[in-house]
């Protein structure tokens, strides 16, 4: 007897209410996780609501970011009229549960039909240390995830149409995923190379189809880059050339997948190979199911985002700069990593007899829950830890109770009008006390560097426990400056030059 319709997913439905709960826990004792990064998203949200522009909290563009997420945050506190650091654990817990039910859905469509394997997929993403991660700050990724797993939906709606409609609705999909992050590119190259690799298509419709993709898609992104030109004369702001080799970053995804997979540190060493062994796989698998025509199914689109994102990134990161890659970074991936790395299973059970069928299953049901028992440990460590002192960044009790940030708080005018305030954490100063300082200059910038030395009267306020190699240091301005200490606490202090002082 066929369940009723409404019940099908009624799995995923009580899967992504726990996730909603889960990310409640997490963020209760003090509320969501706040970043630099965090900080940059809120302030705009409020300066497009309050003033219908897009500058951060220091009255700059918003460059070095894509528009979208902020612009959402926007839509949130409009229909809300609750501040977006207040209202994030609410607004998170219904993406996480939104990417659950829809990961759901997804492996539901799948062409085994596996109840079983679905469960512990479904178990896995609610205990998953990746996404609870994300999914308790306050970072664009929480945004970025739910779009992934929705072009999995959509692009699987235009496999099975191949209508103009189906393509544009792909098409404003992916164009709104890469002006939430500038990684939404790689969701136009998986989807270009599905097209490609699409044995429904005649040649003439498939060019056309992939043309029409791939410019609608990066539409959004030209203008947004446009918009960064007019406004600062960069496109995607300052980048510095990469620092560190592919084989250097691979070993960092390497890294990230063991910890993903609950594997001990004692397995780093073998990072690189493991990275290699898991996106070669991938690829490998792609070729041989593209060599036998067997590319228009669900589980292929999944696979084909895993492959090329687990890719594009440690590529990328070894040409432009940022930080080490770590599992935020790669955090969009997880999903159809976890799905792809294991959708074969259901695949090969499908074919055998019931008998063998249990054979084969009894250990890979094992392994995944030892897995999620190995995540849920995990989670409950961190659970304990940050039920005490809150979610690690600006939320945390290091900050909450440290005297320096009370100072800052309770003595805003303690400055001389018109004299320039500059930091190591200008962000930290405008969420705490609500007022602007400019951050000191990169080190590796000499122009701004040589800018700042040449300013003859300015106030320092320093953060002791940052310790932000990027910036010029205390010791740096030391060196160059004779500072007057004005205030001094464990945590911080505030400093004044002034050229004309004897």
């Amino acid at each position: 007897m066929a369940l009723p319709k409404y019940l099908k997913n009624l799995d995923s439905l009580l899967a992504a209410i726990a996730g909603f709960y889960a990310v409640h826990l997490y963020t209760a004792y003090s509320g969501i996780g706040i970043s630099p990064d965090s900080i940059m998203y809120a302030s705009t949200a409020r300066n497009i609501y309050e003033h219908g522009s897009l500058l951060t909290f220091n009255g700059s563009p918003l460059v070095f970011f894509p528009v979208f997420y902020p612009f959402f945050l926007s839509i949130a506190l409009f229909i809300s009229r609750v501040d977006t650091v207040t209202a994030a654990p609410y607004i998170n817990g219904l993406l996480f549960a939104a990417v659950i039910f829809i990961t759901g859905y997804i492996v539901s469509k799948f062409k085994s039909k596996p109840f079983i394997y679905k469960w512990l997929i479904l178990i896995a993403l609610v205990l998953s240390p990746a996404l609870l991660e994300i999914y308790t700050y306050l970072w664009s990724e929480t945004l970025f995830i739910l779009e992934t797993v929705l072009f999995v939906l959509v692009y699987r709606n235009y496999m099975l149409k191949h209508s103009m409609k189906s393509l544009l609705l792909l098409s404003l999909l992916v164009a709104v995923s890469c002006i939430t992050r500038y990684a939404g590119v790689t969701l136009i190259g998986a989807g270009g190379l599905l097209m490609l690799l699409d044995d429904e298509l005649v040649i003439r419709k498939k060019i056309q189809h992939i043309l029409i993709f791939g410019f609608s898609s990066i539409s959004l992104l030209v203008l947004n880059l446009i918009k960064n030109r007019l406004s600062t004369g960069l496109s995607t702001g300052t980048r510095e050339p990469a620092v560190t080799p592919l084989s250097r970053n691979l070993y960092y995804a390497g890294t990230v997948m063991c910890d993903w997979m609950g594997l001990p540190n004692t397995f780093y060493p073998y990072a690189i190979a493991i990275a290699c062994i898991i996106l070669l796989s991938l690829v490998a698998l792609l070729a041989w199911r593209a060599y036998n025509r067997k590319m228009n199914t669900t589980e292929n689109i999944v696979i084909m985002f895993a492959a090329f994102y687990g890719i594009f990134i440690p590529v990328l990161a070894s040409v432009s700069r940022f930080e080490p890659l770590n599992s935020r970074l790669l955090s969009p991936m997880f999903v159809c990593l976890l799905i792809a790395c294991t959708s074969w299973v259901p695949d090969i059970l499908n074919g055998l007899q019931l008998k063998k069928q249990l054979i084969y299953a009894i250990p890979f049901v094992v392994l995944m829950l030892a897995f999620e028992y190995s995540v849920g440990a995990t989670d409950y460590q961190r659970y304990d830890d940050e039920g005490d002192y809150g979610v690690p960044g600006y939320t945390d009790d290091d900050w909450n109770t440290s005297k320096f940030i009370t100072f800052l708080k309770t003595h805003k005018d303690i400055y001389k009008p018109g004299v320039p305030k500059y930091s190591d954490a200008d962000e930290a100063v405008y969420f705490f006390t609500g007022t602007t300082a400019t951050l000191l200059p990169h080190r590796y910038f000499t122009n701004t560097v040589a800018h700042f030395y040449g300013v003859k009267h300015y106030y320092l306020i320093w953060f002791k426990n940052l310790n932000n190699t990027e910036l010029i240091g205390l010791k740096d301005i030391q060196q160059q400056h004779k500072l007057t200490t004005l205030y001094s606490f464990p945590e911080g202090a505030v400093y004044e030059y002034n050229a004309d002082d004897k």
